[in-house]
């Protein structure tokens, strides 16, 4: 089951609190601090996500199977854990960019 976590924004604004993660040379809000839980994701160059991940809005999901909820879409940017507690993936589903989510 997908459970709806947050719409994330590419944006070129310095946004205060936003958390450095270096090494993907990105910047992000907290989108459980935005009303309607948006996070703002501004990207240095040098970045090395794919140009759709740094250029296009997402929807993110939590995913109970990080693996399972890939299968069938296009792969942007494999299953990677991010921490001891969070992996991610980033695919296409026809046109729309998904960052799934599993708590790990």
């Amino acid at each position: 089951m997908a459970e709806f976590h947050h719409f994330g924004v590419p944006s070129q604004t310095v946004r205060e609190g936003a958390t450095y993660l270096e090494g993907a040379k990105v910047h992000v809000t907290d989108p459980e601090a935005h009303p309607y839980r948006v996070e703002f994701v501004r990207c240095e160059p040098g970045c090395p996500l794919p140009e759709i991940v740094q250029t296009t809005p997402h929807a993110a999901f939590m995913v109970d199977d990080l693996q399972a909820a890939c299968a069938g879409l296009e792969i942007v940017v494999p299953p990677t854990a991010i921490d001891d507690s969070l992996s991610i993936a980033f695919v296409k589903n026809g046109e729309a960019l998904l960052e799934l989510m599993q708590a790990t």
